[in-house]
């Protein structure tokens, strides 16, 4: 069985079958408004596909295999999108939407190469946003604040869906404890990044560690980030601890995005200077695009949490293996 792949001494769902897809859409619902309104977002609509010489896919950690499959009338492949991290900045400048305004989508994509577990599908669903900043603005301190509006969409979320739903638990709160990926592996030198995670997130519930994809002072990363859409100085995840899975649980990965320099230097770090000839890379380079802020909120991920459900699958519908669709069948966790 996958590692994380994580039964619940003595599960039960909160919620029967019914009341679970009414909980679903009740999330949905409350958490997509109260983000459109704590960062100022309009909706617009997204592409599924699109084209790889368009460099607008996101290689995520450089080693997941996209989704590519050829299409009669068009001259080249497509590309099942990995996350809409670069086509959104692109949206934002075609749109002409000013500082301080921004959109949210809903992205589906496709993890072909991801590992199956409690927490992971190859169905991939998420809120995608936006926002068009001003240069003053690429600090972290005015990412904080962005951290900050997030979370208190999902309390307020948590709070009505209670409301409606009694038998749900409160256990989140406003409070948000800051951390660097540097400070958090001096702190916890002697473990694994997710392993470091966990004890933040088990200490004060809600965390967000910032500065993700450089090397740390060990030589290693936190994790694996695209050179080409977060300032790896200025990003970080939400993670919050899950006291049903009993784990660090991350439902947002964010940050300020790259700029012209930001954007060379880790074009070069990475060994990916040859993007640089990509359309979305040279109006970047050019100082074309807005500048902005923008992330991902997991939509499975958020009603996993909310509806204190043990395993991704009790949210949404994908293909598990064998023998745990069968584990889960014995221990009271029914996936969709």
């Amino acid at each position: 069985m996958p590692k994380r792949f994580i039964i619940p001494q003595g599960y039960q769902s909160r919620l029967d079958l019914v009341e679970t897809q009414l909980a679903i859409k009740a999330a949905k619902d409350i958490f997509e408004k109260e983000l459109a309104n704590a960062l100022n977002l309009i909706r617009v609509s997204a592409p599924l596909f699109v084209r790889p010489s368009s460099g607008l896919n996101d290689n995520l950690n450089g080693v997941e295999r996209p989704v590519q499959f050829d299409v009669k009338d068009l001259p080249e492949d497509v590309q099942v999108v990995q996350s809409l991290a670069k086509w959104k900045r692109l949206a934002l400048y075609r749109y002409g939407i000013a500082p301080g305004h921004g959109l949210y989508t809903d992205m589906n994509a496709i993890r072909r190469d991801e590992t199956l577990d409690s927490l992971h599908s190859i169905y991939v669903d998420q809120w995608d946003w936006e926002l068009v900043i001003n240069r003053e603005d690429r600090t972290l301190d005015f990412l904080y604040t962005l951290v900050k509006k997030i979370v208190k969409a999902l309390t307020r979320t948590q709070y009505r869906l209670c409301q409606i739903f009694p038998q749900l638990d409160e256990f989140l709160t406003d409070d948000v404890t800051f951390i660097t990926t540097q400070e958090l592996e001096d702190r916890y030198p002697d473990l694994q990044p997710f392993e470091r995670e966990c004890e933040i997130a088990k200490e004060h519930g809600t965390v967000f560690i910032s500065q993700i994809g450089k090397p740390l002072k060990s030589g290693k990363p936190h994790d694996g980030r695209a050179p080409d859409y977060d300032d790896w100085n200025l990003n970080g995840d939400i993670i919050v601890w899950n006291p049903v899975i009993e784990q660090a649980f991350e439902i947002s990965s964010m940050g300020i995005r790259v700029d012209e320099n930001s954007l060379a230097e880790q074009l070069k770090m990475a060994g990916c200077e040859n993007r640089r000839e990509l359309m979305f890379h040279k109006m970047l380079l050019e100082g074309k695009l807005p500048l902005t802020a923008g992330g991902g909120v997991g939509q499975s991920r958020i009603c996993m949490l909310l509806l204190q459900k043990a395993h991704i699958g009790e949210v949404q519908v994908s293909e598990w293996p064998d023998d745990m669709v069968e584990t889960c069948a014995k221990n009271g966790i029914v996936l969709l």
